[in-house]
């Protein structure tokens, strides 16, 4: 460790409060500082490469430094940076809507811009709540979603959540939400289909019971992210839709983290066909480059807040940063880089490349379910695989075992147990197949040493 590394983890140390970090730890730990990205390696200050192996939290796309994003950021600088959407319109947040209403699902027709993924489900559940008010259907005031969901940290966002863990010490700040169970093979007694069909009844019923009360039903279509990559049942997401329309309510989809070619499509919910009500989606829009969030919804809604004259049914909601020309820009040269490097038609290869590695994973001691959708995978590491005995969240097996991944080139962060993979959808094979081979190796060579030093052996 050079002198300046130090002297920036003495300082972050004592100014800085990270993110989703108990910061007693941190402050005893020797931290990885990241100075710059090549491709898809982060670069500390030490001058260490790593394989970017969960894509700076699942929203970079096409690597680091792309020139062709680089260049579109410059440009627009030399335009302006940032102008309001309130009561003014700009040029590339007119564009980038036009491209993404293009590419959404059908039905989805209408763009509303904030900053976060968070800030983007927040808003879908305000649209809902308030566009059953705007058409006099007041009673419709509670939502629907699944147990383990997170859609993010605001307040809003957190009242949808369903993560004790994360949410449970605000209880007394949020709204009640209904919750059916999260359709999670690996823990049901039963098979895949009993157990979409376990959470599919116990949604019937809360519709059944409260069907004049509910304003939407919220949901992360294929796959929950922050539960542990819960990866659903085929068929359970346009289930969940034909129920939104056997009740009459809103169906939302949070496609924060599965956006932008995670899952092998654009989005998730392309693969079951499945129309939503509202979109949310953030994280990858802007290829991991800056800020930037959209909440898409339909003709119908927006139509019942654009009333004339009365000003009671506007859409009373909106950012500082909403549609930044930055941002848009950036966004708009990622959307081109998909058709020019044809990053989807790309991807099914390098899909059936983990799925061979993840089967190879499975065989090994302490991995009890490995789980994978498109280019997301999660491998859930256990004390036992005959009864699926969880390790004590104190031993902190998963990050452990990261961190040994981390001398041999590969940045990684797990979820508890499970260890994450999510590398950039542009990854190219070889990157991928490198960083594959340091997940295993770590498997193979590192794990049962840090489980026997936990034990005291």
């Amino acid at each position: 460790m050079n002198k300046n590394t130090q002297q920036l983890i003495e300082l972050d140390k004592k100014y800085l409060w990270h993110p989703f970090t108990q910061m007693a730890d941190w402050l005893e730990s020797d931290p990885v500082v990241i100075e710059s990205g090549d491709g898809f390696y982060l670069i500390d200050t030490d001058g260490n490469r790593y394989i970017d192996g969960v894509s700076s939290l699942w929203c970079n796309v096409h690597g680091h430094r792309v020139k062709k994003i680089d260049d579109a950021i410059r440009a627009q600088l030399d335009k302006i940076a940032h102008s309001t959407l309130l009561g003014l319109g700009q040029t590339t947040s007119i564009e980038l809507a036009e491209k993404l209403v293009q590419i959404a699902p059908a039905g989805l027709e209408k763009v509303f811009y904030s900053d976060s993924g968070a800030t983007a489900v927040e808003i879908a559940i305000k649209m809902a709540y308030q566009y059953w008010q705007n058409i006099g259907q007041t009673g419709r005031t509670k939502f629907i979603s699944l147990k383990e969901a997170y859609h993010g940290d605001t307040i809003g966002a957190v009242s949808v959540g369903g993560m004790d863990l994360f949410h449970g010490i605000f209880k007394s700040l949020i709204f009640e939400t209904y919750y059916a169970p999260s359709p999670h093979p690996y823990r049901y007694d039963g098979t895949p289909e009993q157990c979409a069909a376990c959470s599919l009844a116990a949604m019937e019923d809360i519709l059944k019971a409260h069907s004049n009360q509910i304003a939407g039903i919220v949901v992360e279509p294929l796959v929950q992210g922050a539960a542990g990559l819960i990866v659903h049942p085929a068929g359970f997401l346009k289930e969940v839709e034909s129920l939104a329309r056997k009740y009459d309510t809103l169906l939302i989809v949070d496609e924060v983290a599965m956006g932008f070619g995670r899952t092998g499509k654009m989005f998730a919910c392309e693969h079951e066909g499945v129309r939503p009500d509202l979109m949310c989606i953030a994280k990858g829009i802007s290829a991991g480059y800056l800020p930037l969030a959209v909440t898409l919804t339909t003709q119908a809604i927006f139509d019942a807040f654009a009333v004339s004259g009365d000003i009671h049914k506007t859409f009373y909601h909106g950012h500082t940063y909403t549609g930044n020309a930055l941002g848009c820009a950036a966004a708009l040269a990622s959307l081109e880089l998909f058709d020019e490097n044809r990053v989807l038609e790309s991807m099914p290869e390098k899909i059936d490349l983990i799925s061979q590695y993840f089967v190879r994973f499975s065989e090994l001691p302490f991995v009890g379910n490995v789980r994978q959708c498109g280019m997301v995978g999660g491998i859930e590491l256990v004390e036992d695989k005959a009864t699926k005995k969880v390790f004590s969240s104190d031993k902190k097996i998963g990050a452990k075992c990261c961190a040994a991944m981390r001398p041999k080139g590969a940045m990684m962060r797990p979820l508890g147990n499970v260890i994450i993979l999510m590398p950039a959808v542009a990854m190219d094979m070889d990157t991928l197949t490198k960083l594959l081979d340091i997940v295993e190796d770590t498997l193979k060579k590192d794990l049962l040493t840090i489980i026997t030093r936990q034990k005291g052996v």
